[in-house]
Parts: C-alpha cells; structure tokens; sequence
C-alpha cells in the first residue's frame, strides 16, 4: 500500500517535500486508517513552531532528520486491520499526519473511541492519543464533521484560555486583550470569556485588514489594528498572545509595564518569532508564559472527572459553530501541490480567520451519510 505524505523541514518550515513510499507491514492489534479530510488551520503552524517544545513532532515521526510530519486533525476510514475491536469501513476522528494512511495501535477501546497504544506515544500528552469511533454519532453530529476538523481544536483551546482566567477569577483583570483577534482561537476564546462572566472589556487586536470582520462577530468591545497597540487602556490587563507577534507583545509591556498581570503565549502564526517568545524575558512586567492546554485539562480531569472538561468543551464548541455557520467559509482541496500551497499561504498569514481549509490526499473525499 503506498503511502503520499507531506514532510516539512523542522529547520525551515516553508522548505517541503511530498514522499511516497509503501506502508509498513501490518502488525498484530494494529490498524491501517486512510485519512479522508483533515483540516488546515494556524494551529498547525503552532504545532510546528512548538514542536520541539511539547512533542508535536513525535507523534509521527518521519525517522529522517530534519524532516518532520506536522500533526492535524481529520477524519480517517479503516482500510486494514489486525485488531479485534476495529473493522474495515469503520470511520474515526482524531490526530494524524498530513498524509493518505496513517498506521494506529488501538488499545482501551470502548464504544466511543480508544486510545493509540503505541509505544513511542506513551509519554505524549493524552489528549492527542484518543480517537473518536464515529458510527454512534447523532445525525445532528455527524453533520458537523468538517465543523469538528476545523473549528473544535480550536474553539476547545479558547475553551480552555477561558476556564484557566475564570479559574483564576480573571486574575482581577479589568480587560483582557487578545493578539491576532481574527483567529479561530482568539474570537472563539472571546466568545467563552464572556460566557464564563468576564464583566471587563475585551479588546481585540488584529491586521488592519481583518478589523472589519473582527468588529462583525460581536464578541469584543473594542477591535482595534495592530498599529494601535500602544494606545490600549492602561489598567490591570492578561494579554492572551495568539500570534507571538514579539512587536506587538514588546509595545503592550512597555505600555502597560506593571498593569500587565498575564502575558500567555498561546499561538504562533508569527512563527519565526516563537524561540524569542520562549527565551528569557527582557521587557517590562510580567514574564510571557507559553500556555499548554493539556495542562488546565488534566486539572479538570482530577477536579470534575476525567472527560467532563473536553465534553464541555465540545459541546460549547459545537454550539458556537452553529451559531457562526453564515459567518465562516469552508474550502475543500485536494492533492499533495494544492497542500504545499496552502501550507506556505498559512505560513505567511494570508488565509483568512473567516476561511476554513479542509484537505485530502487521499483518492477521495467523502462525507458522513
């Protein structure tokens, strides 16, 4: 069975290479999975950026240095199997690689999904190691697959910046700003720091370009270009930090200074400034700290109950999707061209916060029934 897969240089993220080779032979209690669609969203630039920091790159590793496969999320069918719990046909949603088949090690299976039992995967963080078995899905459900691909990552992430400031009673902040405004995770953060009962403004900073869309979706007070970062309020202030954008982030401490209670790096979308976003801190405050998800998360997990903290997540994710179903486009492409393409275009900032990309390498997309 040959394989179509999109490398990326660790080193050099715009350097690519698509590679086609024959998939390991199958072994006992493993499964050979053919990624229908995945999406393609800064986040995945993220995933590359901090690769190295939380162990994106190991979850599928390419075995050949520098070469690295960036992980994204996508909906799989079964096409061989070796384990008992998982037959052929059967369609799965989760962490793969951006290629056509992917190889899984199902362990822990129960009817909603199961775990990748790999052993190489045991010391990576749980949360990318589950699989959703998709045949129990409601009609309402299955219908928001490509919802789920695109938006649910990160809409879960915005989830979880929220319930880590209201967990922390906002720190006491009086506003909260939120670099790159125009993305998923930045306005779906937004939505659910109101929803969790932030009574300050929310200030939303973005391209000059994207002000307009930004000002649209109703969930910050106040959007402002980034040119007018230094003239935000000067007040007790957490800066959610989505592009790791060092300008940006150097002209809100030097405003601020001490009002600054919180810097939290959370996205990359300037990617070839996150080793300064993580290097020791030099400006005026607090110290930018690099959010983890998987850590608020597993806090959840001990407090409320493992799983109650990413079901709430889902379901808060999928009702703000429906309700953004007029707002967001979604692009369908396919092949591995169109897929280097689109990866340099996310790489320079030039897909829209309203545009979603879904992608394939595979021989045919298809949709749940």
């Amino acid at each position: 069975m040959e394989n179509t897969a999109l490398w990326v240089n660790r080193n050099d993220f715009r350097h690519t290479r698509v590679v086609s080779n024959d998939l390991a032979a199958l072994q006992s209690g493993q499964i050979v999975v053919e990624i229908e669609k995945f999406a393609l969203t800064a986040n995945n630039v993220t995933y590359a950026a901090s690769g190295d920091v939380f162990g994106y790159w190991q979850f599928y590793p390419t075995g050949e240095d520098p070469w690295g496969a960036v992980p994204v999320w996508g909906i799989a069918r079964v096409v061989a199997s070796s384990a008992d719990e998982l037959v052929v046909g059967e369609r799965i949603y989760g962490f793969f690689p951006m290629s056509r088949y992917a190889i899984l090690e199902p362990g822990n299976v129960v009817p909603s999904g199961f775990h990748d039992a790999a052993s190489h995967r045991q010391v990576l963080p749980g949360l990318y190691n589950h699989y959703a078995r998709l045949s129990g899905d409601s009609p309402d459900v299955a219908a928001l697959e490509d919802a789920r691909c695109l938006y649910f990552p990160l809409f879960i992430t915005g989830f979880v910046i929220a319930d880590l400031l209201s967990d922390n009673d906002f720190y006491a902040a009086k506003q909260i700003v939120v670099g790159s405004a125009s993305s998923k995770t930045g306005f779906g953060a937004a939505a659910f720091l109101r929803q969790a009962g932030f009574q300050g403004a929310i200030i939303g900073l973005t391209a000059e370009s994207n002000c307009t869309f930004c000002e649209a979706l109703g969930f910050y007070d106040r959007v402002l270009p980034y040119s007018a970062s230094a003239s935000v309020d000067v007040q007790p202030t957490v800066f959610i930090d989505m592009s790791g954008d060092t300008d940006v982030r150097s002209s809100l401490h030097h405003r601020l200074g001490d009002d600054l209670i919180r810097s939290i790096v959370v996205g990359a979308t300037h990617w070839e400034d996150f080793g300064t976003s993580t290097a020791p801190n030099s400006l005026p405050g607090v110290a930018p700290e690099v959010f983890f998800a998987p850590a608020q998360i597993e806090k959840r997990d001990n407090e409320w109950g493992a799983g109650v903290m990413i079901k709430r997540g889902y379901d808060a994710s999928a009702a703000l999707a429906m309700s953004l179903s007029d707002v967001l486009v979604v692009e369908t492409h396919q092949g591995p061209e169109d897929l280097k393409t689109r990866w340099g275009q996310m790489l320079d900032n030039q897909i829209s916060g309203q545009t979603g990309l879904m992608m394939s390498l595979s021989g045919e997309t298809s949709s749940a029934s």
